[in-house]
């Protein structure tokens, strides 16, 4: 009997598929190979149709199955369709959106507690944020407190991949993106190295959070304040910074996170970057890794040995971690930041002794760039998280699909 009433339930769904309006139908061609990397499209909906979103489904098309799959609407100046293609081993994906109530899919979620928002994937912790202010540990200078970044990321297995206010450097806050030394209204300004009480960067509020069935993310309004000789303060640059985490496939061993940063004057004076060897997307890793267990690899093939310095696309830090295991993160950059493909400010093997390692894209780390006002500056990274052990030809495919996402042809 339940076998029967699986049966005539399938062939309900079935039948509403396939009697339902259809109002546009999508084909994807990979270029190709995504290695097994899921790829995140998007489609302008309002270009298609003006239908509620509650209205809406999304059929993907394979042979004679027609199946409903997880997307998602954007609001905004357009409203934005997407969803992500799981099987790359298929070259094309043809797709329907439909008119018709769209089916329930699991969310993963934005949830606040105790001044941190945290990214969640069913019972799974992926990101946290914090907006409070953090303080350093007992007995070390309260200059060092910050607001405003990523502790822990945390891999598919539940693994820390970060660490703040470590010993020896107190001021280094898991995943961040400071710039190190400015001039502005005629000062030098370091927001990096907080302890010298020439600047900070705080989280003023947060633009909007959102939860769904493709991608959870947030935006955040961080102000670089500037600690004036005669003791005022001012705000020198307002950053826009957008989270995005797309859920993770059921026990996947990898996740894909979005950091985009928009960043433009507070005032009408310019925001004069120097040339530094350190500045800007910095990531202090998990303090389990080590000059024996942990290893970098870059788009140029460069390794730990001779990083430092070079320039690169994307840049791979994996090693062992707790439990027996293994995992790591991508870095990707995207084409059109500033002095693309970037300078990378990464450790030596010798770092503190037993090689601690510390990663940084340094965008600014062998030339100046000077913000202008009434104008914005956006810079993008997409993080690939993961456990096992990942080569190059993933990395690149990554990077490749995060430069150039597929072409979504709209078949009316």
């Amino acid at each position: 009997m339940k076998r029967n009433f699986l049966i005539v339930l399938f062939i309900s769904v079935a039948s509403v598929i396939t009697s339902a309006q259809t109002i546009a139908k999508f084909e994807v061609e990979l270029p190709k190979s995504a290695n097994g990397i899921n790829i995140p499209v998007s489609v302008n909906l309002d270009q298609i149709t003006f239908i509620s979103d509650s209205s809406l489904s999304l059929v993907e098309i394979q042979g004679d199955t027609n199946s409903s799959i997880p997307f998602q609407i954007k609001q905004g100046e357009q409203r934005t369709l997407y969803w992500q293609i799981t099987d790359t081993k298929q070259k094309k994906h043809v797709y329907q959106l439909i008119n018709a109530a769209p089916q329930k899919f699991t969310e993963i979620n934005v949830e606040t507690n105790d001044g941190a928002l945290t990214i969640r994937s069913g019972n799974k912790n992926l990101l946290n944020y914090y907006f409070k202010t953090v303080y350093p540990p007992a007995g070390i200078d309260s200059n060092f407190k910050r607001s405003g970044f990523i502790h822990p990321l945390w891999t598919p297995h539940g693994q820390e991949l970060t660490r703040i206010q470590p010993p020896d450097h107190y001021h280094h806050y898991g995943i961040w993106n400071p710039w190190t030394h400015v001039l502005f209204e005629n000062d030098t300004v370091d927001f990096w190295n907080i302890g010298g009480k020439k600047g900070t960067i705080r989280f003023a509020r947060f633009i909007f959070q959102t939860n769904g069935a493709v991608f959870s993310e947030f935006e955040a309004l961080h102000e670089h304040v500037v600690f004036k000789k005669d003791g005022s303060e001012k705000v020198a640059l307002n950053e826009l910074q957008t989270v995005r985490v797309y859920k993770p496939e059921n026990n996947s061993d990898y996740f894909i996170v979005d950091i985009t940063s928009k960043m433009s004057c507070a005032s009408q004076s310019p925001f004069h970057i120097v040339a530094y060897r350190y500045a800007g997307f910095g990531w202090r890793t998990t303090e389990f890794w080590n000059n024996e267990n942990c290893e970098v690899l870059t788009s140029e093939g460069k390794t730990r040995k001779d990083t430092d310095g070079s320039k690169a696309k994307w840049c791979m830090v994996q090693g062992a971690l707790p439990g027996n295991d293994s995992g790591g993160a991508i870095m990707l950059s995207y084409p059109a930041n500033y002095n693309h493909p970037e300078p990378l400010r990464i450790w030596t093997l010798n770092t503190n002794g037993r090689g601690d390692m510390f990663a940084n894209f340094a965008p600014t780390k062998d030339k100046d760039w000077i913000l202008e006002p009434g104008k914005t500056y956006v810079l993008k990274y997409r993080l690939v998280v993961f456990n096992g052990k990942f080569d190059a030809a993933k990395a690149e495919s990554a990077w490749q699909y995060f430069a150039e996402p597929p072409n979504v042809k709209i078949v009316k």
